[in-house]
């Protein structure tokens, strides 16, 4: 496919989805048996979840994040950092992933607006910032408490909660001029939405992933491939 090319007054978002870390190793979001790495959703991701057993979520979770540790980036990601290094402030990158594989390639400029797997926050949302946290744990006791005494949780948007960082996502959408969505399969709200509002203020837009998303017939240009095959080298930065 000929280059998409991005001008010098371009500013381009993009929205990359579990596609990108599958091709790191990683499970993606749902598998065809609507099962999640081997867990039903609601057992492992809801609010009720976590009030029923916060041990079988830290369980999960656990388990999320040590094969996220042994996960390496990709071609994707890198060619993302390196098209944000030439961009700088142009470029802003919105994650549906929770885990750090943009981060560990090199990009700066991003928001995890379905959380991180590296951080944790109180349960009882008392206004203290969430906390970096690597550690595996075998079991309920070993999970820390906040100041105030409530207990730490995932860091991570549960089925029903509100995504993070939206009002700056729709910021940044409204600025763009060039939206790329890598990875992603059009149905979960409200990431799907974001390239007709993008496409409603008249920008561009790219879908790069091995199959057409739900969504196809909102993008300017649908690349069908991997990732990390398709995405070092389809830009021309002017």
């Amino acid at each position: 496919m000929a280059k998409i090319s991005i001008a010098s007054q371009d500013r381009v978002f993009v929205l990359t989805g579990a596609g990108i870390s599958a091709e790191s190793g990683l499970p993606t979001f749902r598998a065809s048996d609507g099962l999640w790495a081997g867990y039903r959703i609601e057992d492992v991701c809801t609010p009720e979840a976590w009030r029923r057993s916060p041990a079988g979520v830290w369980a999960f979770y656990s388990a999320r994040r040590e094969a996220g540790q042994k996960a390496k980036p990709n071609p994707a990601h890198f060619a993302l950092a390196e098209l944000e290094a030439k961009l700088g402030d142009r470029f802003f990158l919105c994650t549906q992933n929770v885990d750090d594989l943009h981060e560990r390639a090199g990009s700066a400029r991003l928001v995890h607006m379905h959380g991180e797997l590296a951080k944790s926050r109180c349960e009882r949302e008392c206004g203290r910032p969430p906390v970096e946290d690597h550690a595996i744990y075998r079991s309920l006791d070993e999970v820390g408490r906040c100041a105030c005494g409530g207990r730490m949780r995932p860091h991570i948007v549960f089925f029903g909660e509100v995504p993070l960082e939206m009002e700056r996502i729709q910021d940044e959408i409204h600025q763009s001029t060039l939206m790329l969505v890598v990875g992603t399969s059009g149905s979960v709200y409200p990431a799907a939405s974001f390239v007709h509002w993008a496409r409603q203020r008249g920008a561009r837009a790219v879908y790069v992933g091995p199959e057409e998303p739900l969504n196809a017939s909102a993008f300017t240009h649908v690349v069908e491939g991997k990732a990390g095959e398709a995405l070092p080298g389809l830009f021309e930065v002017e």
